[in-house]
C-alpha cells in the first residue's frame, strides 16, 4: 500500500505519520517526487490501517498496491531514479555507454580496448574476469587478476569499470574493483547472490532473465532494493524465442514497458540479443529510439580470435567508434545527451 501525501504537508508531518504507521509491524519507504511525496509500506498492513490512515492530517489519498514488487515500482517512486557514478548520471537525460570485450584477456587487451572505448565517447568500460559459459571447457575468464587489469586500464584512462558478478562469495572483491557490479542473465533469480548485493551501495546492472516475464524480473531486482541498495540498473539483453537466426530476440518492447512499471533506468544489449555483428548497430539506435537510458556494447580488437568465442557479436573499433558518432546525432532527437568524439578512431 502506498500513501499520498498532501503537498503543504510539513517535515515534522511526515515523520509524525510514519511514526504512526511504523507501530504496525510494517516498514516504510519515503518517495519524494516532484509532483508528490509518498510513503510506501511494507509488510501486511490491515484494513483497519489503511482506513484510520485515511483520516489523518496530511494524507490525500491511501492505495493498494497489488504488485508483489513494491520498491522497484513506480507506484512507489513516481520520479525516475538517476544512479550518479563520477560525475556520469544513468537514468536522467544523459546516454551512458559501456563498451569492451566479453572477457577481459591480457593487461594489453584491455588497456587498448579502454583507450578505443575512452577515445569513440563512450563512459564505461565493460570486461568479464569471472565467466558463466554453457560448457565447462569453455574459457571461464582469468578471475582476480582479470578485475586488477581492467581497473588498471579503467583508472588510467578515465573510464567507470562494469564487471560480472557470479556468486556471493566475490562481490566484495568485484565491488573492490569495478564500479558497476552485473549479474548475467543465468543468475537473474539466484536469490543468495541478489540479497549480498543488497548490502552493499555499489550499482548493480541486473540482466534478464532469457526466459524470464517483467515481473520475475522486476522481483528479482526488488532483492537487491529490499536489501538496502538503490542503485539498480535493469537490462534488456534478449530473451529466448523460436528463432534460431540470432542469439536471442531483443525486446525492444521490454525498454518502454519497463519505465511504465519501474522507476529504475533501463539499459539494452544489443550484443547479447542478437548475438550477430551486423545487428548490433541497428538494434543500439532502436533501442535508443525506444528509450533506453544507456546500452551495453561488446567491442574486440581481434573478435574473430577471442577467447570466449563471442566475436561474432564484438564491433571492431572503427564500427564502435562510428556508431558513437551516429548515437550523437541520434540521441538529441530522443530527448537524450551525448557526446562522442569527432574522429573515427580506428587501431
Amino acid at each position: 500500500m502506498i500513501v499520498i501525501l498532501s503537498n503543504k504537508v510539513t517535515e515534522e508531518r511526515i515523520a509524525e505519520i510514519i511514526q504512526h504507521i511504523e507501530k504496525h509491524e510494517v516498514t516504510t519507504h519515503l518517495s519524494r517526487g516532484v509532483d508528490r511525496t509518498v510513503i510506501g509500506i511494507i509488510g501486511k498492513a490491515s484494513p483497519m490501517l489503511a482506513e484510520h490512515l485515511r483520516q489523518l492530517t496530511g494524507v490525500e489519498q491511501v492505495v493498494k498496491i497489488s504488485k508483489s514488487y513494491k520498491l522497484a515500482s513506480r507506484d512507489f517512486h513516481p520520479d525516475n531514479t538517476v544512479i550518479k557514478i563520477g560525475g556520469v548520471e544513468i537514468g536522467g537525460d544523459q546516454l551512458v555507454v559501456m563498451g569492451g570485450p566479453c572477457a577481459v584477456e591480457s593487461p594489453e587487451q584491455i588497456d587498448e580496448i579502454a583507450r578505443l572505448v575512452k577515445a569513440s565517447g563512450a563512459q564505461v568500460l565493460r570486461g568479464g574476469a569471472f565467466k558463466p559459459r554453457t560448457g565447462p571447457y569453455s574459457f571461464q575468464g582469468v578471475g582476480v587478476e582479470g578485475l586488477v587489469m581492467m581497473a588498471e586500464a579503467g583508472q588510467k584512462h578515465g573510464l567507470l569499470t562494469i564487471t560480472e558478478v557470479m556468486t556471493p562469495e566475490y562481490v566484495d572483491v568485484c565491488a573492490e574493483y569495478a564500479d558497476i557490479l552485473q549479474v548475467g542473465t543465468r543468475n537473474m533469480q539466484n536469490f543468495d547472490l541478489l540479497r549480498k548485493l543488497g548490502t552493499i551501495q555499489k550499482p548493480v546492472l541486473l540482466k534478464r532473465g532469457f526466459s524470464s516475464t517483467y515481473d520475475e524480473f522486476l522481483n528479482a531486482a526488488e532483492y537487491i532494493l529490499a536489501g538496502g541498495n538503490p542503485n539498480v540498473m535493469l537490462c534488456e539483453r534478449g530473451i529466448r524465442t523460436f528463432e534460431t537466426y540470432t542469439r536471442n530476440t531483443l525486446d525492444l518492447s521490454a525498454i518502454p514497458a519497463l519505465q511504465t512499471l519501474s522507476h529504475l533506468p533501463v539499459i539494452s544489449d544489443p550484443s547479447h540479443g542478437t548475438g550477430r555483428r551486423e545487428l548490433v548497430e541497428p538494434m543500439s539506435k532502436a533501442s535508443v529510439a525506444a528509450g533506453a537510458n544507456g546500452l551495453i556494447v561488446e567491442m574486440h580488437t581481434d573478435p574473430d580470435n577471442s577467447m570466449t568465442g563471442d566475436g561474432v557479436q564484438s564491433l571492431f573499433p572503427e564500427q564502435f567508434a562510428q556508431l558513437m558518432l551516429d548515437l550523437e546525432k541520434l540521441a538529441p532527437i530522443c530527448g537524450k545527451r551525448f557526446d562522442s568524439k569527432k574522429e573515427l578512431v580506428c587501431s
